[in-house]
């Protein structure tokens, strides 16, 4: 019988033997060499990983799966379960998913894809909180995001239909606020959100961006409870290829800006300061003049993530981006 995602499930619980969840299954598979022997089409396997065990679990009585966790969800296997055939040690597995790169270093990534995804077309700048005022402590909790990105409409409209925009009091430029996380889970789910509400209000747009996100389907839900509440939307970044990120949630769009919190962080931040002063200045010239943040190309890119470490989180030869 043809290897599958129920034996590479079997196998990798078996070899571990320790719980695990759905993208850490995957990445145990890959890394002991179970996930070559079963031919992937999809660019998300360790999605249809989950869905056949979830699958499973709900509608065969005799599953040899069981889920022992709910937050975040881990699965295992029924006879070591019964068993108890894990211990304290075996919990101490790491697993080849763990990131070893910060935050930080995912901005680049993001700003490559904002540029590139029609819905944004935009460009970003990183705002370094660490250049703020030092005021009372805890003033500026939540204020900055970590990115800020502008929509030109200069390769859309003609300047005179531009010119006629701005007499009708129309505005056909966008303002976005990004909060930049390496993975969200339940245990980090609303710190996270309430973080991107905070200090997204300023913007047209604001989003929660993260390179994993669990796919308990409980967690799932919860975001969407938080969307349809907040409006804050959710970006998954892609590493295989970038400009294959998802808008998991779009943002709820707003027609005002929070022109307090503007002039706020205007005051408060030199790299804010400077992305008002750049987009006023495109804006005045017609044409995109100033520095924004790097975007990379596909050699580039496969350069970046390898040097950050991030490679090896990889499971095909990576994509990245369109050379341009």
């Amino acid at each position: 019988m043809k290897y599958n995602f129920y034996d590479l499930a079997k196998d990798t619980l078996n070899t571990v033997k320790q719980p695990l969840s759905i993208n850490d299954i995957w990445a145990k598979s890959v890394e002991l060499g179970f996930a070559a022997k079963i031919s992937i089409t999809g660019k998300t396997p360790w999605k249809t990983l989950g869905a056949r065990i979830y699958t499973d679990i709900k509608q065969n009585s005799d599953t040899e799966f069981i889920q022992v966790s709910k937050r975040p969800a881990k699965f295992y296997l029924k006879d070591l379960f019964l068993t108890n055939s894990y211990t304290k040690e075996n919990s101490k597995v790491e697993l080849s998913s763990k990131p070893s790169f910060h935050e930080r270093d995912l901005h680049i990534l993001l700003s490559t894809f904002v540029l590139s995804n029609p819905h944004f077309n935009c460009y970003t700048k990183t705002i370094y909180h660490e250049k703020s005022k030092k005021n009372v402590k805890g003033s500026n909790k939540w204020l900055h995001p970590d990115l800020v990105g502008i929509y030109f409409p200069f390769e859309e409209f003609q300047n005179n239909t531009l010119k006629l925009l701005e007499v009708l009091k129309e505005n056909p430029y966008k303002l976005f606020s990004f909060e930049v996380k390496v993975e969200i889970d339940f245990s980090n789910l609303r710190e996270y959100y309430f973080q991107a509400v905070s200090n997204s209000s300023w913007a047209h747009e604001g989003y929660l961006v993260a390179l994993s996100i669990n796919d308990d389907p409980a967690l799932i839900d919860e975001i969407r409870r938080l969307n349809n509440a907040f409006g804050i939307g959710i970006i998954k970044l892609d590493l295989l290829n970038i400009e294959q990120s998802e808008i998991l949630f779009s943002a709820k769009t707003k027609e005002f800006l929070d022109w307090e919190t503007i002039d706020r962080l205007t005051e408060e931040n030199k790299d804010f300061k400077q992305f008002i002063d750049d987009l006023m200045e495109d804006i005045k010239l017609g044409k995109v003049k100033s520095t924004y943040d790097k975007t990379l190309n596909a050699d580039e890119y496969a350069l970046y993530i390898d040097a950050k470490g991030m490679s090896a989180n990889l499971t095909i030869p990576v994509r990245g981006v369109a050379n341009r």
